[in-house]
């Protein structure tokens, strides 16, 4: 199965999709679930921790998300596909670098909430409540924001923290910058 193109804000008719707010979807099926794992695959592919389908040019509510093992901290990978996710419960305030898949090349510094809880399906259709916080909640909110059409350059905390790193980088760069 071959990668699926992820949008990018330098083209100006994938930005527009890109700003575009997505509709609910109606059912999970097995071909979208088929989809939501070979965006998974582009996700992994591309170096990233999360990917929602607006950025794949889908205008559905649903996004796929996988924190890599830490074994310093002895954490099993952590992979989840969303659909209709909505934040129901936010507290707290974390702020951080963020990179995007559709915004190559670059991160910058975002206010965030430090916990939410989501409500939405999982790929069996069936309803789920996610209560996550610290870096997966700030995963889940750029993720969900990409589904109403808001890019993380729209939530900088400083249009100076905009910087440009090395393409395919922008992962390691938000961990060096949250650490320092």
């Amino acid at each position: 199965m071959s990668d699926l193109e992820i949008l990018t804000v330098d083209n100006p008719e994938q930005l527009e999709v890109l700003r575009s707010k997505s509709r609910n979807v109606q059912k999970v099926t097995p071909r979208l679930v088929a989809f939501a794992q070979q965006m998974l695959g582009t996700m992994r592919n591309a170096n990233g921790v999360g990917l929602a389908a607006p950025q794949v040019g889908v205008l559905q509510r649903f996004f796929v998300v996988e924190l890599p093992e830490d074994e310093e901290n002895d954490q099993p990978r952590e992979t989840y596909l969303l659909f209709n996710p909505k934040i129901v419960k936010e507290w707290g305030e974390q702020i951080g670098y963020e990179g995007c898949l559709s915004i190559p090349g670059y991160i910058g510094e975002v206010s965030r909430r430090e916990q939410i809880t989501v409500e939405g399906l999982n790929e069996r259709g069936k309803s789920v409540r996610l209560k996550v916080e610290g870096y997966l909640a700030r995963v889940f909110q750029h993720e969900i924001d990409h589904l109403d059409g808001v890019l993380f350059t729209d939530r900088l905390t400083d249009p100076a923290t905009f910087q440009p790193v090395e393409a395919g980088e922008e992962e390691m760069a938000e961990l060096e910058a949250a650490k320092a």
